[in-house]
């Protein structure tokens, strides 16, 4: 099947990130916590279509909320009810009055930056070293880069991505993760020039790493002091790790908050959070938050069903409690194996990365060897359950439809790899090197 898709399909996949060592996978269908593949092998999946799917497959409730929609008209470009419902319980969960929906993480944070810009007539933004905010040109800078690719580490190189001006990546600005020292640096020798920081609360695409104690809220009065805005990037964790995601679990919250991924129970999704001044600038035309798809009326349906009737307050405790038994066993597993770990759980998100100490930024995760991680992928593959393809950097997602009995079946397979990896003398890769993804 790779071989015809190939043939008109650039890579054999619809995404660069579909693909993935020895072929991509191709997938059937899917039911609560498994998937199923072309040859009709079934797999536990903790991918979860790299973290968004925390509904499971086929929920019961989206499955009905989508079914009646499309009965009704899918596409209108105008508004209705259900989004009012969706941008009210996002209120609630996240703490900002106001939201206008989209349809994709990396829509939303380019909605945020121009959000920034806009409000303050700045044309810088800082940004995280090595964090992936989106794949529009403001943002796909310093990401996903060896280490010999980041430059000095007190003044970053502004890499951009391929197919971006040079021009465009010096209006961004590099720190890295939990350095407020750096940032203070930054902000005083551009004094009057940055426009807004936009960063993940919680950086996940480096397993996981999470803020210092005070970190977030000394980020939030910093920038604020410059008259720059503040922007979380929640795709990865809103929904996900909390029922308001990091803002309500740290309980800082930022002038804007971006979201997509879980949002929408499956369908393609995304939102954007202000306070009442922000939004100001879209309701009195400053700015135009446009889409034609925006809102419509399927992932408003879906989300509505996701909100109000999936991810509840039991459904949380109930994630809380499958992750932290896999994370408990997986560290104790690979630690009787003289193997390196360390990990975090928040929700519906477990991470479990091999070495014994945390990383506190990005060139701290790089350290990292990459090989017994990747190992860990083919393994659990080959042992019934499906992890997102980039072993090193993503985590285990959850789901309403997972218990402790398919984390079992997770570590059972880690055991075995416990096993193999105990009788390696080498455990680096030269084809997973930092930074080598695919």
């Amino acid at each position: 099947m790779h071989l015809q898709a190939s043939k008109s399909i650039p890579g054999g996949v619809p995404s660069s990130w579909a693909s993935s060592r020895p072929t991509p996978v191709w997938v059937s269908h899917g039911n609560g916590a498994y998937v199923w593949d072309v040859d009709d092998n079934r797999y536990i999946d903790f991918h979860a279509g790299y973290g968004a799917n925390v509904v499971g497959h086929a929920n019961p409730s989206v499955v009905a909320a989508v079914q009646k929609r499309v009965t009704q008209g899918t596409h209108f470009a105008q508004p209705t009810p259900d989004s009012i419902v969706v941008a009210e319980e996002l209120s609630r969960r996240f703490g900002l009055p106001q939201w206008r929906f989209c349809n994709s993480g990396t829509e939303a944070t380019m909605d945020a930056v121009h959000l920034m810009r806009v409000i303050t007539g700045r044309d810088l933004i800082i940004k995280v070293e090595g964090s992936y905010n989106g794949h529009h040109d403001s943002v796909a800078i310093s990401i996903f880069r060896s280490a010999e690719e980041l430059g000095p580490a007190d003044k970053p190189w502004r890499t951009p991505g391929a197919g971006i001006p040079q021009a465009i990546a010096d209006c961004v600005r590099i720190v890295p993760f939990n350095d407020i020292d750096a940032l203070s640096r930054l902000l005083d020798e551009h004094e009057g020039q940055i426009a807004g920081m936009i960063f993940e609360p919680i950086l996940m695409g480096a397993g996981i790493i999470v803020p210092q104690p005070g970190y977030l809220e000394a980020v939030k009065k910093l920038v604020h002091q410059h008259g720059a805005l503040l922007a979380f990037d929640e795709v990865k964790t809103g929904l996900v790790i909390h029922q308001g995601g990091a803002t309500a679990m740290y309980g800082v919250v930022p002038d804007i908050i971006c979201l997509a991924k879980a949002l929408g129970g499956g369908l393609p999704c995304g939102a954007i959070g202000g306070t009442n001044e922000v939004m100001g600038a879209i309701t009195d035309g400053r700015y135009n938050q446009v889409g034609t798809f925006n809102g419509n009326p399927l992932t408003m349906a879906a989300t509505r069903a996701v909100l109000t009737e999936v991810l509840t307050d039991d459904a949380y405790a109930r994630a809380n409690d499958v992750g932290a038994y896999i994370l408990k066993n997986a560290i104790s597993t690979l630690q009787k194996h003289r193997q390196g770990v360390h990990g975090y759980q928040f929700g519906f998100k477990v991470s479990i990365v091999f070495s014994d100490e945390p990383a506190r930024n990005y060139r701290d995760f790089l350290e990292v060897s990459t090989g017994a991680m990747h190992l860990n992928y083919l393994m659990q593959f080959n042992g019934g359950v499906f992890l997102a393809p980039w072993g090193k950097s993503e985590s285990l997602t959850l789901s309403v439809a997972h218990t402790c009995e398919h984390g079992d079946v997770f570590l059972r397979n880690l055991s075995q790899l416990g096993k193999v990896i105990e009788q390696m003398s080498d455990r680096t890769s030269e084809v997973f090197a930092a930074g080598s993804f695919n």
